[in-house]
């Protein structure tokens, strides 16, 4: 029989590098299903695993498996000293997102990091993680895989944007959840304040103080990513390739190309949400402590913008990751195909037991 309350484990480490996100939250199935975050914590990574996580996409296959399998090593310790530190015995899963190696979904091909047997061996808990991969197999882009959380968890909202490594949105039409990548954002606008002695713009004050340059201004908004149709998403090469040199050629000072690329996400985030007037707008992820960038957020829309409380803000994306595990438990859907393209709607990701 399957069961209506939950206490899991839910673990993110984005695209930005801050840390590994772990989150203890229960949920409760009745009418719907609601949530409670018990403990929460960021542990920010070592700059020895900064700087091999940076360097991910230039490993050849077998230097990949072989980090793969000390990344998940690392990440199989933080979880337990985690689980000691609050006292968690009870948990009925770790649900792992892992850390994305490579992310080429119309290739066929989708990668994380973390995800080895041996984590459940360690943390002595069984473990739900790998979520991306059935999605690819099946033909979909394999992000965003939040959606299905901001459908059951946050429903009152008519967008629910979050603004981490990249922004990526979650919206209803007709019936039908839809979502996908916008834009960068975190992914570089950290790179250039590190370029500055900061590990990122706090409160997008460096950004506030540079003068925009419409030149680079046009030329970022004209990308050809900006004009195809969901489902879509966004990875490390995508910036590599095409936004970095793009950048590097119009040779400015790095406060400019903080101002203008902080405009230029703002733009096409009030692209994303002009969809639907009067709208209420649920932002989280890292990028909310930006405040220049929220204030041009709003400076181009009339929607309402909506700020939750700390917990949810920096710990949402580990929150819904510990859902999604919930629901490949109880065998249910949770990876939409009108969100990533896949063939249908799945159950995904791994099982690995004690």
């Amino acid at each position: 029989m399957t069961k209506d309350n939950y206490k899991v484990i839910g673990v993110m480490s984005g695209t930005s590098l801050d840390g590994i996100d772990l989150v203890y939250a229960t949920f409760l199935k009745a009418e719907g299903w609601t949530f409670k975050i018990l403990e929460s914590e960021t542990i920010a990574y070592t700059p020895e695993w900064k700087e091999r996580l940076r360097t991910l996409v230039h490993q050849s296959p077998a230097a990949l498996s072989a980090l793969d399998d000390a990344y998940t090593a690392y990440l199989a310790k933080v979880i337990k000293t985690f689980m000691e530190r609050y006292e968690i015995r009870d948990a009925d899963a770790i649900c792992s997102h892992g850390h994305t190696a490579l992310h080429q979904p119309d290739k066929g091909l989708t990668y994380q990091i973390g995800n080895r047997p041996s984590i459940a061996t360690y943390v002595k808990t069984q473990v739900v993680c790998d979520f991306r991969v059935q999605d690819v197999a099946l033909g979909g882009q394999g992000a965003p895989l939040v959606p299905i959380g901001d459908a059951l968890l946050f429903s009152e909202y008519d967008f629910c944007l979050n603004l981490g490594g990249f922004a990526n949105i979650s919206l209803e039409v007709n019936g039908m959840r839809l979502a996908y990548d916008i834009c960068p954002v975190n992914i570089v606008l950290n790179h250039y304040a590190k370029l500055l002695g900061h590990d990122y713009d706090d409160g997008g004050r460096v950004a506030a103080s540079g003068t925009l340059n419409n030149a680079l201004l046009d030329t970022l908004n004209q990308l050809a990513f900006y004009v195809q149709d969901p489902p879509k998403s966004l990875g490390l090469e995508w910036v590599n390739a095409k936004v970095m040199p793009l950048i590097e050629g119009f040779k400015l000072e790095t406060k400019d190309v903080l101002r203008t690329f902080s405009e230029h996400v703002a733009l096409q985030i009030s692209k994303a949400i002009h969809k639907k007037a009067d709208a209420r707008v649920y932002i989280t992820g890292g990028g909310v402590y930006n405040d220049f960038l929220i204030t041009r957020i709003k400076a181009h829309t009339l929607n309402t913008i909506v700020i939750p409380d700390a917990a949810i803000v920096e710990f949402k994306e580990a929150l819904i990751f510990g859902f999604l595990g919930v629901l490949k438990l109880r065998n249910e859907v949770n990876c939409l195909k009108s969100v990533t393209g896949a063939s249908k709607d799945h159950s995904s990701g791994q099982l690995y037991s004690i």
